[in-house]
């Protein structure tokens, strides 16, 4: 058993874990945190995307001992005092799921695109999904959601910066 402290979703875990143990299982399993899907277990669909210390990682990939010392957040950690974030309110908004299963990778996955690029194209979105499956949507309605969610995103900054000058 191996030692670890991780931060998940703002709450401090401190755990004995095997060394083999992979993250999802551990956010499942452990942490009983089950809005991170399993899909493949081979880093295929992206259905268990997180985000480990800010950076967008398929969580069937990395080990529970890896991520000691780091800050997990799962897609149950975005929304805010019962608030979705303008993501989560893009994908229902615009219909963006059918079974709902791979939403969660797509919505982490689409948050780690805008945060590096927060005006993609319809391209660029694919691009940044392109390791994330659906077999339901054939993806029309996730593109349009990301996109909208960028240009809500968008609109904001430009509010803000309206009344800061004004």
């Amino acid at each position: 058993m191996t030692h670890i402290s991780v931060t998940v979703d703002g709450t401090a875990y401190e755990d004995e874990v095997e060394p083999r143990l992979l993250l999802v299982h551990y956010l499942r399993d452990r942490l009983g945190l089950t809005g991170t899907p399993i899909g493949c277990d081979t880093s295929n669909c992206g259905t268990c995307t997180v985000e480990l210390d800010g950076a967008s990682v398929k969580s069937c990939t990395v080990l529970a001992v890896q991520a000691d010392g780091c800050e997990v957040t799962t897609v149950q950690g975005l929304a805010r005092d019962g608030e979705w974030t303008p993501l989560q309110r893009a994908f229902h908004e615009r219909h963006a799921l059918q079974c709902g299963y791979c939403t969660p990778g797509m919505i982490m996955a689409a948050r780690d695109l805008l945060r590096e690029n927060p005006h993609p194209d319809a391209d660029e979105v694919r691009k940044a999904l392109e390791g994330n499956l659906c077999r339901c949507t054939g993806y029309q309605n996730i593109v349009r959601a990301v996109l909208a969610a960028a240009e809500e995103a968008s609109a904001s900054e430009r509010h803000s910066a309206q009344e800061v000058t004004a």
